[in-house]
């Protein structure tokens, strides 16, 4: 069982219900929710909060920006600044309804150095539902630092498309460290 998740453009709840309605079994929202704050409230309502991943994709502050945690919302892949606090976003987010955190640190993505440790530990400080750590893993054994970081599950790609680690050593890993994996 992998669950399969829609994203991606815009979000009214008119485009929520079709996603899962086409077989998606939660919708991820970004820059729809920065934009209209109130679709998260009105997707949680009508569906249910666990059908709603707020994804964040949060990196340093650069520049002149200044958030209170020092981790920013950025949009567009990471390539535009909102100004916003990402702490105090994805816990305002949990107030409207969110069900889940997709954290996707930017500095960390595509390094294959490692999750942004960090960044999962501040979030996990202030939200109570479940963090989607994304983001930096370059080997199996980058997966249970992220767990212990406050991570409820971890994501990764390029390592698993281009063959470098499997699904199996991480999860190899990922009981070695002492965690449940299905």
């Amino acid at each position: 069982f992998m669950p399969r998740r829609g994203g991606g453009g815009g979000r009214p709840p008119e485009d929520v219900d079709s996603l899962l309605r086409c077989g998606a079994d939660k919708v991820s929202v970004n820059t729809a929710a920065i934009n209209d704050p109130t679709l998260i409230s009105r997707v949680a309502e009508r569906f249910g909060n666990q059908v709603l991943v707020l994804s964040v994709d949060a990196r340093r502050e650069r520049g002149e920006q200044h958030t209170q945690s020092g981790f920013e919302v950025t949009t567009m892949g990471g390539r535009k600044s909102t100004g916003i606090d990402a702490l105090w976003w994805a816990r305002r987010a949990e107030e409207l309804g969110a069900g889940e955190v997709l954290l996707n640190s930017m500095d960390a993505d595509g390094t294959q150095q490692g999750f942004d440790l960090e960044m999962i530990r501040a979030m996990r400080e202030v939200v109570s539902i479940p963090i989607i750590a994304s983001g930096g893993a370059g080997k199996a054994q980058d997966f249970p630092p992220a767990i212990a970081a406050g991570a409820d599950a971890v994501l990764a790609a390029s390592i698993f498309h281009y063959g470098k680690v499997t699904i199996g050593e991480v999860k190899d890993e990922l009981r070695r460290a002492g965690y449940a994996v299905r």
